[in-house]
């Protein structure tokens, strides 16, 4: 019943909003549906976290320890994000930046997108996987051209474009892990269930498997945005609104990363070799590299922090290539801290592009005494995201920078560089916008800062505690990855 209520609920919001999105009361609508996604969720974890594991409607779904909590995850990012929606929209409506028809396309896009994030993450079968995230680009590109400015259909095309490559390289890393699987499993479907395909993974033939994991790890990483497939990421994340900004940064990321690591279990199993992980991990330590210096240059604070995002994704997909209990932990710790934060911020930075009517980083100036709120929580969330303790992201940071010392020393001293440049980068670019004389103006709808702040005293809370439920899920899918 729970995993019906949640992919019943935003697929059913999708479709009522479709009709009614345009309605003053249809923020309320979009704030209710992903509340009850989001109780579903937490019933389905609580199912999971007592009775194990499950398979459901005929093995296509599948519920265990490295996807539930996922769910919970993007089920809350996607509740607090309609709440921060609420009065945001409601200021680019009365600001003539969208009109009734736009605003019923932003709440049904979103509520079909928060779909095809739990279809991926839920379904047992890696062909839906590939049909959820193919998904995932159509409603993304609508919300990313909600505008419809010419830089925001630029942003959409490129990211069509470039994913729609990205994911037709996906397509055939999943036909060939088909034909590795039919010999064994044969051809009534169940050659591309996960779980049959992770009993098997072991006679799978490794050439294939081989070639198969790396279009799997291009197709999927370009969604993940890992370098040089991240092109598509600063455009999306700059031209879109800032709530779907906050949803690419905080859920499509980790979903797709998430399809890398099932890959990653099976090519693993199949190789018996460090092959995946190598892979993992150059992609991810270029990725982090790369990213860090791209920082340096820019001026658009979306920008800015969608290349933050980048480098973000490059350090979790490092620490899953080299593996291990305390590497795999510390990737989902980073994921989940990653999430909420990065999602914190882009909440922030919203409501300062509309204070001060511009995303122009040498234009906003002074937000502590234009809102104190919006000051603190862009602050305290750039602090959180650069490492800085106590927060979570320096633990799960430290974690991985400890575990790759240990295990890949070479990597190390590049790491380090990258994280200190972007550190420089992101701090001394923010400094200015919090202080100093303000430069903006009041807005005309209060702005939703609660989910800031619920938000970063969470990441607060997990690098000070993190609950025993919660470690115990790090320790069993981390175990689950190998």
């Amino acid at each position: 019943m729970d995993i019906l209520i949640l992919l019943a609920s935003p697929l059913l919001g999708g479709i009522v909003l479709a009709l009614f999105g345009h309605h003053r009361r249809a923020e309320d609508l979009n704030a209710l549906f992903s509340f009850i996604t989001l109780v579903a969720a937490v019933m389905l974890t609580a199912n999971v976290v007592e009775n194990g594991s499950r398979v459901l409607f005929d093995e296509q779904i599948a519920v265990d320890p490295l996807n539930v909590f996922l769910v919970a995850l993007t089920a809350f990012v996607g509740f607090t994000t309609a709440l921060f929606s609420r009065p945001y929209m409601r200021i680019e409506h009365d600001e003539g930046h969208v009109d009734a028809g736009k605003l019923r396309l932003y709440h049904s896009m979103y509520h079909l997108f928060m779909f095809t994030m739990l279809v991926a993450l839920t379904t047992n079968n890696m062909g839906i996987l590939w049909v959820a995230m193919e998904a995932a680009t159509l409603t993304t590109m609508l919300l990313v051209s909600l505008y419809r400015t010419g830089a925001s259909l630029e942003a959409a095309w490129k990211y069509f474009i470039l994913c729609g490559v990205g994911i037709a390289q996906a397509l055939f890393g999943t036909i060939l892990l088909y034909f590795a699987a039919e010999k064994l499993l044969g051809h009534q479907g169940s050659a591309l269930l996960w779980t049959h395909l992770d009993v098997v993974k072991g006679n799978l033939e490794p050439t294939v498997m081989a070639l198969a994991f790396v279009f799997l790890l291009v197709g999927y990483g370009t969604k993940v945005g890992l370098v040089p497939l991240h092109n598509w990421l600063p455009d999306a994340h700059a031209e879109g609104p800032t709530p779907v900004s906050a949803v690419l940064s905080g859920l499509l990321l980790n979903v797709a990363l998430y399809a890398v690591v099932r890959c990653k279990v099976l090519a693993d199993g199949a190789l018996h070799s460090h092959l995946p992980g190598q892979l993992m991990m150059g992609f991810g330590l270029l990725t982090v590299v790369v990213s860090a210096f791209f920082l340096l240059r820019q001026r658009d604070i979306k920008r800015m922090f969608a290349y933050s995002s980048i480098e973000h994704m490059g350090i979790i997909t490092f620490a899953f290539g080299m593996g291990g209990p305390v590497a795999c932990f510390a990737g989902l710790l980073h994921m989940t801290v990653h999430s909420l934060t990065k999602s914190a911020i882009f909440f922030a930075v919203g409501h300062a592009r509309q204070k001060c009517g511009t995303q122009i980083m040498e234009d906003i100036r002074g937000l502590l005494q234009l809102s104190p709120t919006v000051g603190w929580g862009l602050l305290l969330g750039t602090l959180a995201i650069l490492g800085m303790p106590p927060f979570g992201v320096f633990t799960s940071e430290f974690m991985i920078l400890a575990t790759a010392m240990k295990q890949q020393p070479w990597a190390t001293p590049f790491l380090l560089v990258a994280l200190g440049v972007a550190f420089a980068s992101i701090f001394g670019k923010v400094q200015p916008m919090v202080f100093g004389e303000s430069s903006g103006h009041k807005l005309a709808h209060r702005p939703a800062m609660l989910p800031v702040f619920v938000h970063l005293g969470l990441v607060l809370m997990l690098g000070l505690w993190i609950p025993p439920y919660l470690a115990d899920w790090y320790r069993l899918a981390a175990k689950f990855i190998g």
